[in-house]
């Protein structure tokens, strides 16, 4: 096995790519590029229009999300190209008979958390920052966001010890982020990201001309 990140992470994506182990789940798998990153974005599944998109947070959400990150000093394509995003699930789990996205079972997240648990070890990141209470609990106990946006957390994910900075949903279902109690935690979050060594990091970066 090469020791190469950028070559491992191909091989990586490739296979995911071609997983189908949860037959309720409607592929495609999502994934991001293969960017050697120390910085994990985890996001919770796909809607139902990533898959015709091709690329997690491609519709509405991840207009708002990226427009957070651009507001401390990332814009969408810089981000796309220096972060490497994942998800608790990469495929869309489909609708619920009354309407909304299907939540993952926990056998759904435990048959994603092995990719996961990969991409951890070939990045080796140094913060990670969760988006949605699914995302989140992976990594802290969330009974309400309230209690964990506007904070950096110490965390164990995949056996290794990172910083975790929670982000809200930016999904326009949800009003939290827009609220009087979410708006001024979700600015406190992006402030803590914006300070964080590695997001620091990536802004120093002479832009690449392609994903590495």
């Amino acid at each position: 096995m090469t020791a190469d990140p950028s070559a491992r992470l191909e091989a990586h994506i490739a296979a995911l790519t071609q997983c189908r182990r949860c037959p309720d789940m409607q592929p495609p798998v999502i994934t991001g590029p293969p960017v050697d990153s120390r910085l994990l974005l985890l996001g919770q599944a796909p809607g139902s229009r990533e898959g015709e998109i091709g690329r997690p947070f491609g519709w509405t959400a991840g207009k708002t999300l990226f427009s957070w990150f651009a507001g401390i000093g990332l814009p969408e394509a810089e981000f796309r190209a220096r972060v490497y995003i994942a998800a608790v699930c990469r495929c869309f789990p489909g609708k619920k008979p009354r309407g909304g996205d299907r939540v993952p079972t926990s056998t759904e997240i435990a048959n994603c958390a092995g990719w996961l648990a990969t991409e951890v070890e070939i990045l080796r990141p140094r913060l990670l920052i969760p988006v949605g209470k699914l995302a989140i609990q992976q990594v802290l106990d969330a009974p309400t966001l309230d209690r964990v946006v506007g904070q950096s957390h110490r965390v164990t994910l995949a056996g290794r010890r990172l910083d975790a900075i929670p982000l809200p949903h930016p999904s326009g279902a949800s009003t939290w982020h827009r609220s009087a109690r979410g708006k001024p935690l979700l600015e406190q979050a992006l402030a803590l990201i914006a300070a964080h060594p590695a997001f620091r990091a990536l802004r120093k970066r002479a832009p690449a001309s392609r994903p590495r």
